[in-house]
């Protein structure tokens, strides 16, 4: 089994930061890339920023320059640094690892549980 448990989540004023976190434990051999994604009411789950195990980023048009992606491996956690939010960031936000739990083995897709943002105007 693979847990991943999220943090950081709230309530902010526009223009304010928030910074979110994922942990990963249980059976894992690897994770190669880890992402944030969120879904705003009546929406579908959009991507908001991946970053490859070689710590390559990428960002969706509408965060880039605000937000930043990092990982760091030995503590199997992937955070989000949220800047400058603005109301139309109000989401739930989940993060999502590409694991590998034995040597060999395809990589599987593992959510968090999700983190509410708020960003009042």
């Amino acid at each position: 089994q693979v847990q991943l448990v999220e943090s950081g989540g709230g309530l902010v004023q526009a223009g304010g930061s928030l910074r979110l976190s994922c942990a990963a434990s249980g059976n894992i051999f690897d994770i190669k890339a880890m992402g944030w994604y969120r879904q705003a009411p009546g929406k579908m789950r959009d991507v908001v920023a991946t970053i490859s195990s070689g710590g390559m980023p990428y960002y969706a048009d509408s965060v880039k320059g605000r937000f930043t992606i990092s990982r760091d491996n030995a503590k199997r956690t992937v955070y989000l640094q949220m800047n400058s939010l603005k109301s139309e960031d109000t989401a739930v936000y989940y993060c999502n690892f590409k694991v590998r739990r034995h040597w060999g083995e395809d990589e599987y897709d593992y959510w968090g549980q999700g983190t509410q943002v708020t960003v009042s105007s």
